[in-house]
């Protein structure tokens, strides 16, 4: 199965361009990622340390990062089972986590989408949230790097969220051709 990595800043879209693609196509969904620390428990897997040393210690983590006083962690063991059933949708920030990952599994056919927005959209969707961590984030954003090499490039203050999801259902049903 093919699997997309949305890339991109916080504010970008990728949780908005994620429900339309799953919306759009239900062989889409989206990869929880572990998470250890403080914040949003929606949309992660929480863990404990212990566990992620566990994984680790097999050669298991495939990319971490700590962001917002929290760890993140994208694991073997889970995206290789969800890449049996469905097409996993990845969300990442930084460039080195989509050239860690494709490396990792190269068997799966990896569509990257890099989302973003003028930095001003993305005040007002970061402030929509309500987080309260809105300088964190913004920082965040500034250190997010362009991602010129993706397969596909969306503004997503231009291309609606439909729009977006289906132009990425496009670029993954060309794989298959």
């Amino acid at each position: 199965m093919p699997a997309v990595i949305l890339y991109g800043a916080p504010g970008a879209g990728k949780d908005t361009v994620t429900e339309a693609l799953t919306g759009l196509d239900p062989d889409y969904r989206i990869y929880q990622r572990l998470k250890v620390g403080a914040g949003r428990t929606a949309g992660y897997r929480m863990t404990t340390l212990s566990h992620i040393d566990a994984l680790r210690g097999a050669g298991d983590v495939l990319w971490e990062n700590r962001r917002y006083g929290a760890l993140y962690v994208v694991d073997r063991p889970s995206l290789a089972e969800m890449s049996r059933v469905c097409n996993p949708v990845l969300h990442l920030g930084q460039t080195e986590a989509v050239g860690a990952i494709t490396a990792a599994i190269p068997a799966l056919q990896w569509v990257v989408v890099w989302l973003w927005c003028p930095r001003d959209i993305a005040v007002e969707r970061i402030a929509e949230r309500g987080t309260g961590d809105l300088t964190d984030r913004l920082q965040a954003w500034e250190e997010t790097e362009p991602l010129p090499e993706a397969d596909l490039s969306i503004n997503t203050a231009e291309v609606c969220p439909v729009d977006a999801a289906a132009k990425i259902r496009s670029q993954v049903n060309a794989l298959r051709c």
